[in-house]
């Protein structure tokens, strides 16, 4: 028979044991590094193009100082981490929480521009990047919150440092959007859906009017009405493209033969 005394003794061992294991946690790799020093060793990383390391100090930085002017700027460059790891939720949901927070930093014309830019840079995917997908060939929506960040901080700080850079974006995207339009109209009137291609291809002549795209829209919709013989509404189009685009090769050509790229199934 079991010695009482002693299995009382191994049991009170085993608790202690049991004990001392559930409460044990992870080891902190920076418990002894300063916050100063572990900013300056982040930014140093971020500079090196090391950013997963640089994220890991970014993120005690931000926890240990939080509500001072260190963990702000920790927020700004865990975005720009973020964005540069292609980690765009992260990224967003970084700089977004910022924007919310902090509403009268003097950083918030960088904030918006960051914004502005994680969405412009939106990731294509694989299929994408070996298709050589252009920004046209993708969801719109991301390209519609970046030129609502960066109208936003063009409007806001028009004096801004940014403010010339996102200008430029803002154009870039207007055509995209634009051209966009005109896909999806190219790819209805291709398949004999005349009045879905109108729909589309009106999209671009009357929300981006500036854009080169609206060339090929008034094209689609003069081809689109004549397929389904409306004659008036025809004109009408060719004579606005004719006004506009004197010089288009497409009054005289039309479409030419596309090769499609391998990917492409329709």
């Amino acid at each position: 028979m079991v010695n009482k005394s002693l299995w009382a003794a191994l049991v009170a061992v085993s608790l202690t044991i049991g004990l001392a294991g559930c409460g044990s946690t992870p080891q902190d790799e920076f418990a002894n590094v300063s916050t100063d020093k572990l900013y300056a060793d982040a930014r140093e990383e971020a500079s090196a193009g090391n950013f997963e390391a640089a994220i890991k100090r970014y993120e005690k930085v931000e926890a240990r100082a939080s509500g001072t002017l260190m963990s702000q700027q920790a927020q700004l460059e865990l975005a720009y981490a973020y964005y540069k790891t292609n980690e765009r939720a992260q990224a967003l949901a970084k700089i977004e929480r910022f924007i919310r927070l902090h509403p009268t930093s003097p950083a918030m014309d960088y904030a918006m521009y960051l914004q502005g830019l994680i969405n412009f840079n939106d990731d294509l995917g694989i299929f994408g990047r070996l298709s050589k997908q252009n920004m046209a060939e993708r969801d719109q929506q991301a390209s519609r919150d970046a030129y609502d960040a960066f109208k936003q901080l063009t409007e806001r700080f028009p004096t801004s440092k940014y403010a010339a850079d996102a200008r430029l974006r803002m154009n870039f995207i207007v055509n995209t959007l634009a051209e966009g339009e005109v896909l999806v109209a190219r790819y209805y009137y291709r398949r004999g859906a005349y009045l879905a291609a109108v729909n589309r291809a009106q999209v671009a002549v009357t929300e981006f009017r500036n854009s080169p795209a609206v060339e090929e829209a008034l094209f689609i919709m003069a081809r689109s009405y004549d397929q389904m013989a409306m004659p008036q509404l025809r004109d009408d189009a060719l004579r606005v493209l004719k006004t506009n685009f004197p010089n288009s090769t497409l009054l005289s050509q039309g479409y030419q033969p596309v090769s499609k790229p391998w990917w492409q199934v329709w």
